[in-house]
């Protein structure tokens, strides 16, 4: 399968955000975001925005650093939101039902490299990367197939 990317950058947290509001209106149950990047990228901050903007009903997003998984009703289906960062197996990936989430509902993972053969092959890896300037982001979408690919191209263009 062919692997494809696509690229944009941003200059500021609210740009950040408008960004993943964008995405969020397009997104179903089923579908898989991997979130990439260093510490301090902006993962949680975008993953807070996608979120917040599809909420049935308006409520605090709090980073699932410690609780690991923090699960949402929204306008466009369930949601969990998972930061996998403590983690150090795939075994606790699937004792918290993160695998069958992929299915059921819309998945946000923070630290995808814990997933390892876990990873959904048709799920959408967000990168963020630190740019020129203090809140410059370079964020990159790869996805594989053809899933994602006129999603993305609306998405970034």
């Amino acid at each position: 399968m062919t692997t494809n990317s696509l690229s944009a950058h941003v200059t500021s947290p609210e740009e950040t955000g408008a960004l993943a509001g964008r995405l969020a209106q397009q997104l179903t149950s089923g579908d898989v975001l991997l979130l990439t990047g260093d510490v301090g990228a902006g993962k949680t901050h975008f993953a807070r925005h996608l979120i917040q903007s599809i909420l049935s009903v308006p409520e605090d997003v709090p980073s699932p650093t410690f609780t690991l998984v923090q699960e949402y009703d929204t306008k466009r289906g369930p949601l969990w939101h998972c930061d996998l960062y403590r983690l150090t197996s795939t075994g606790e990936v699937e004792e918290l039902g993160l695998v069958d989430a992929f299915e059921a509902a819309i998945c946000l993972v923070e630290w995808p490299d814990r997933l390892g053969s876990l990873a959904p092959a048709e799920a959408l890896e967000i990168r963020l990367d630190p740019g020129s300037g203090e809140h410059d982001r370079q964020l990159t979408a790869t996805w594989t197939g053809n899933t994602w690919t006129d999603r993305v191209t609306s998405w970034l263009s």
